[in-house]
């Protein structure tokens, strides 16, 4: 069993980890979001408890982290800010284990046979990704970055794993393959262990 923190756990990615985790592990779930109102009445008291607030807040950030083995983070938004907030109280918490989900493109490593113009380089967009992800590799803890295709509902699990530094093998993925890669990296601290994964269905 291991104590796991969802930060995210309302948002598409979220979600669907959450339910991958209960119906998959005897894992102990802290659900975090900044919005938990659609959590309450589904939660399951003997495996879950819920925590509203807001990554940026050392405070709430604090309080979420209190026990937790592995934090899994799937966010929207400032995320150059959020990284530097997980990195600073994680490490004041001595938890090590991060999961942090980003994109495909950030290293410009999408092959012109999938579509260049996901890549960083044709994307500004993707800089905010690219800037928490240095954030984080810059840090001392576990970490794994997570890089996704273009996520969808599919119920496979017919997936692909590339490194950094390795060209990006498709265009998509489904989220229950992203949770399924969440869950065994929680379970295996050196699987993934400071290193940036993209994702992909076969």
């Amino acid at each position: 069993m291991t104590n796991v923190l969802i930060i995210g756990a309302t948002g598409s990615i979220g979600r669907v980890t959450r339910q991958y985790f209960l119906n998959n592990s005897d894992d102990q779930l802290t659900l975090m979001a900044r919005h938990t109102n659609s959590l309450q009445k589904q939660l399951n008291p003997q495996r879950e408890r819920l925590i509203t607030g807001d990554v940026t807040n050392p405070k709430d950030l604090k309080i979420a982290l209190q026990e937790q083995e592995v934090v899994f983070a799937a966010l929207s938004g400032d995320l150059p800010k959020m990284a530097h907030s997980l990195v600073e109280q994680m490490t004041k918490s001595e938890v090590q284990r991060l999961l942090f989900i980003s994109s495909m493109g950030i290293y410009n490593e999408i092959p012109a046979t999938i579509g260049t113009k996901g890549n960083l380089k044709n994307n500004p967009l993707l800089s905010t990704y690219r800037q928490a992800a240095d954030i984080i590799a810059a840090s001392t803890l576990n970490y794994t970055i997570i890089r996704p295709g273009w996520f969808d509902n599919g119920n496979d699990l017919d997936y692909q794993i590339t490194h950094k530094g390795e060209s990006f093998g498709g265009h998509d993925v489904s989220r229950k393959s992203i949770a399924d890669l969440v869950l065994h990296l929680a379970h295996d601290p050196q699987l993934g262990s400071r290193d940036s994964l993209g994702i992909n269905r076969i």
